[in-house]
């Protein structure tokens, strides 16, 4: 997703909106949201869209035979299908600390704290906040107090001087970051779930690759969100640092901005405001063939719209655990 194209529309996603025919399946609906995989007796696939015509205008009035859904090339049946959401939100905020990042920190730190502002529902939402540079730090635990976000965030900061003398290795772990903050803390959360990775995209140092940061994210049920914002005076890690960020978002089913003079930060974050609060929530069991014996692993998920000139905006794998036979 271009940030060029989404300037010139809102992104608007609301959540949630169940007809009187469908009450009946709330709890399953939020069963199906909640969690990618089940038991190899009911497995119930989830699948959070957001659909734009070619001008980047996002489109509100899909129904459920507007989507055609394949996995791994096979037809599936859309079971549940909401245009709202109203789910629990875990958003981690993954900060970009390096050396390079030290003049755009401020700018940085400040449109965060007003975005979880915006977005946090106390006693329902959850955000943590991790930084990296040569290392991967939290900030701040997962919490739904305003106030001890507004507390931390000026602790997200670059090395001091001590700690750059002392460095070994690494610059900046980016991808460590991902797989860290997916694992450790994504994984383990219900709802819907987005990292915002604020970076120049470079990446110096990190253990993890760019495929493995994908697929924990992958793993964890998480859209990544990155927002590239460079010092204009600092060495410009070009197309490799645009390309990574560019490849973090649109692997994951989220969403690429880039911060210029036609689109500030505070801008970026009011379009994944948007973008978080209102998505198609499409469900279903997989049905696969039953000559083929079931194995863990990742399946490709094909999601298109039968209208014309419709771009969707989803996840396109997830991570199948087919338990062992006893």
């Amino acid at each position: 997703m271009s940030a060029d194209i989404l300037a010139g529309g809102r992104c608007s996603r609301r959540g949630f909106v169940l007809s009187a025919a469908s009450l009946g399946f709330t709890s399953m609906l939020a069963r199906a949201q909640q969690e990618t995989t089940f038991s190899s007796d009911v497995q119930v696939v989830n699948i959070l869209a957001t659909v734009r015509d070619k001008k980047g205008q996002i489109i509100r009035d899909l129904t459920k035979d507007d989507f055609s859904l394949l996995e791994n090339g096979r037809p599936q049946t859309i079971r549940y299908f909401s245009r709202e959401t109203d789910l629990p939100l875990t958003i981690g905020l993954l900060v970009d600390t390096s050396m390079s990042q030290e003049k755009v920190l401020d700018a940085e730190r400040g449109a965060s704290y007003r975005f979880v502002d915006q977005v946090l529902r106390e006693n329902k939402d959850h955000v943590f906040v991790m930084q990296f540079d040569l290392t991967v730090q939290t900030r701040q635990i997962l919490t739904s107090s305003r106030k001890q976000l507004e507390s931390s965030l000026p602790f997200v900061d670059t090395p001091t001087k001590k700690e750059l003398r002392s460095q070994w290795g690494g610059g900046t772990l980016l991808y460590d970051s991902i797989v860290q903050a997916s694992e450790d803390v994504i994984a383990k959360q219900k709802g819907r779930k987005a990292l915002i990775v604020l970076s120049d995209g470079g990446e110096n140092g990190s253990t993890a690759t760019i495929a493995e940061a994908i697929e924990a994210a992958h793993r964890a049920d998480v859209l990544i969100y990155t927002i590239l914002y460079a010092d204009s005076s600092y060495p410009s890690f070009g197309m490799d640092g645009k390309g990574i960020m560019n490849r973090l978002a649109k692997e994951t089913g989220g969403g690429h901005f880039e911060v210029s003079k036609k689109m500030t930060i505070d801008q970026v974050y009011a379009v994944i405001e948007e973008d978080l609060r209102s998505q198609y929530s499409l469900g279903y069991v997989p049905a696969t063939d039953p000559d083929v014996p079931a194995s863990s692993g990742f399946r490709r998920i094909q999601l298109t719209v039968k209208r014309p000139a419709m771009v969707v905006q989803s996840r396109d794998r997830y991570w199948a655990e087919v338990p062992p036979r006893s």
